[in-house]
């Protein structure tokens, strides 16, 4: 087994929609970013690549790249696990934290957990994704972006 941890932050902007978890949550401002700026997939990404050793998301899917642009962050999860599943890893679980003082992200989660699910090709019960905020405190307390943690287990298949 192997454990791999993943962090994401991207400021929010304007006339861009919000999307975290695959899930499109209504706000008044959307992440920053090369792809759709799904800071929570993008954490998820990195832990898994990590757990994996196989570096980090941008030695994969790097912003350099005008086929990304804009890209579902759930395809490039999908890709992600492909790329674990070719070494012979399976994904046992993985854990994510979102760091966001707004919006309230509650109400979006079990969306978010199913939407990773499917696209690691695991059961919903395998996917923890939590919200919290800073009390204020930082970039995420004064709402200028979002950030978010994962941690992910691997098990080998042979």
């Amino acid at each position: 087994m192997r454990v791999g941890m993943g962090f994401d932050a991207h400021p929010l902007v304007e006339e861009r929609p919000l999307i975290l978890g695959g899930v499109e949550v209504p706000y008044e401002k959307g992440l920053s970013g090369h792809s759709d700026g799904d800071v929570v997939v993008h954490a998820i990404m990195d832990a898994l690549l990590g757990a994996a050793a196989l570096g980090d998301k941008g030695v994969h899917f790097p912003s350099s790249d005008p086929s990304l642009e804009g890209i579902s962050s759930l395809v490039l999860l999908e890709r992600t696990t492909s790329l674990v599943e070719a070494l012979r890893w399976r994904v046992v679980n993985v854990d994510a934290t979102i760091l966001a003082q707004r919006p309230r992200l509650v109400p979006f989660i079990d969306d978010m957990r199913e939407n990773v699910a499917q696209a690691l090709g695991t059961h919903k019960t395998n996917v923890s994704i939590k919200a919290t905020t800073t009390d204020h405190m930082g970039f995420t307390g004064r709402g200028e972006g979002l950030a978010a943690y994962a941690v992910a287990m691997l098990e080998a298949t042979s």
